[in-house]
């Protein structure tokens, strides 16, 4: 039987996974240009202007407007898909109001919004192909396993840990969208498939020591627990000497890295630090729980 805080933890992360899709209900998830479409203008002054007159010279200009702020000098304004002539216009105007602003364009990306919605579904498509292949994979792997507990309760165990692992961070980044203007893009996906094979590699390996010990114990169904429980025990500082090395790394990323990358590497600090713990306290006990029940 597993210890009393394998319960607890468990009921605390659905806890979790219920308040992350109440924020998402309630917020939503603010896309990026790469989801729904439009152009991006990031630019950077000198002497920055004042932010509401910036957006007096543009909207007459190239329409509604959104700007937000980059450190001290910069400024993204984001808007619908703009042509070249738009683009062109637009700068020429800052350039005119504020000619001692030292105005210097970074970058500026433009999405049409069927590019948006094709590149919205295969991001759907990448991330549901991973969890399939993750449950079929397990349950080939420790097929040999019949007798003690069911290959696809192995599966679906540690595909109930992944969902666990990105719902959390989609939550979190909806309640940045929310306060933060902080948008989901093509990274925030690079980050979340990256946080799956990080997820499941942890799960497989408690999973192959739970079928170590049992090939050594004999593999009795009502001491299934303490053998999971066990074999948590024999991988945890494996588990946590890793997790500990990769988010030193993020840490770094997320406090010296640039803009540009700063939140993805939050995504991963999230999911990667909910992928270790999932794997005992959602993984582990789900296990035990469709053994004894099956």
């Amino acid at each position: 039987m597993l210890p009393r805080v394998y319960k607890l933890m468990f009921w605390f992360s659905i806890f979790l996974v219920v308040l992350s899709v109440v924020a998402v209900s309630v917020f939503g998830l603010r896309l990026g240009v790469d989801f729904q479409g439009g152009s991006v203008l990031e630019l950077n002054f000198k002497n920055r202007p004042d932010i509401g007159q910036i957006k007096n010279i543009l909207t007459p200009k190239i329409g509604d407007v959104e700007l937000s702020t980059e450190a001290e000098t910069g400024l993204i304004v984001r808007t619908h898909e703009l042509t070249e002539a738009q683009h062109q216009s637009a700068l020429s105007a800052l350039n005119t109001a504020f000619p001692t602003s030292g105005l210097v364009e970074k970058q500026f990306s433009s999405v049409g919004p069927i590019i948006g919605n094709e590149l919205k579904q295969r991001s759907l498509f990448a991330i549901l192909m991973v969890l399939v292949c993750v449950i079929i994979y397990i349950a080939f792997v420790f097929r040999k396993l019949g007798r003690t507990t069911s290959p696809w309760a192995m599966g679906l165990a540690a595909i109930v840990a992944l969902m666990h692992d990105v719902a959390i961070p989609v939550g979190v980044f909806a309640i940045l969208g929310h306060f933060y203007n902080i948008e989901i893009t093509g990274v925030f996906v690079a980050a979340a498939l990256t946080i799956l094979g990080f997820s499941v590699s942890d799960t497989v390996v408690i999973f192959d020591r739970v079928r170590e010990n049992i090939i050594r114990g004999g593999g009795n169904k009502t001491q299934f627990g303490s053998v999971v429980h066990k074999s948590v025990m024999q991988t945890l500082t494996r588990s946590l000497n890793t997790v500990f090395t990769v988010l030193l790394s993020l840490f770094a990323i997320y406090f010296f890295g640039g803009e540009s990358i700063k939140y993805f590497s939050l995504a991963l600090i999230i999911g990667i630090f909910l992928g270790a713990y999932s794997s005992i306290f959602v993984a582990s006990p789900l296990l035990v729980w469709w053994t004894k029940n099956t």
